[in-house]
């Protein structure tokens, strides 16, 4: 930073957020401002645009982008969730075997392989659906829209998985 030994402020930060020259403080749009076109794009999404993703650090525990920190919290929910749904049975059944061996009244199944044999994979099924639908609304969240690149008949928009060399 510049030694300003006058009193006048020089940067947006210490006269309350604001250039000088901005659209607020002059009454109307500065020279410089570009135009925008009235979207709706939440700041999520104009952060994610840009963001590069390429370039941006992955570590899988300490995510750097607000994308993957959201996705992140989705995917250890889902697998807590799933850890409950497949071991809690098992772990009881070692914990407790009295209750869990039981008979069930209805099915006449041990209470524990009903569990398993029905809970798991149904839990599966539920998470998946789960899944799909908070990926779904992430990426509406951040203006990720799927469809551009499936509707690409050219196959511009898909990625070249040969380094990126046209045939």
């Amino acid at each position: 930073m510049t030694d300003n030994s006058s009193q006048q402020s020089d940067d947006a930060v210490t006269d309350g957020g604001r250039a000088a020259d901005d659209a607020v403080t002059d009454g109307g749009r500065a020279a410089d401002d570009a135009a925008t076109d009235g979207g709706v794009a939440a700041s999520a999404a104009q952060a994610h645009n840009d963001t590069d993703y390429l370039g941006a650090e992955v570590n899988i525990l300490n995510p750097s982008t607000p994308y993957m920190r959201d996705h992140l919290r989705i995917v250890w929910s889902g697998f807590a969730v799933w850890v409950l749904a497949v071991w809690g049975p098992v772990t009881l059944t070692r914990i407790a075997p009295g209750p869990m061996t039981s008979q069930m009244p209805i099915l006449g199944f041990p209470l524990h392989y009903f569990l398993v044999a029905f809970g798991a994979p149904t839990s599966a099924l539920i998470l998946a659906f789960w899944y799909s639908r908070k990926r779904d609304a992430l990426d509406e969240k951040y203006g990720i829209d799927h469809a551009d690149v499936a509707e690409s008949k050219s196959g511009a928009g898909v990625a070249a998985a040969d380094g990126g060399t046209e045939e």
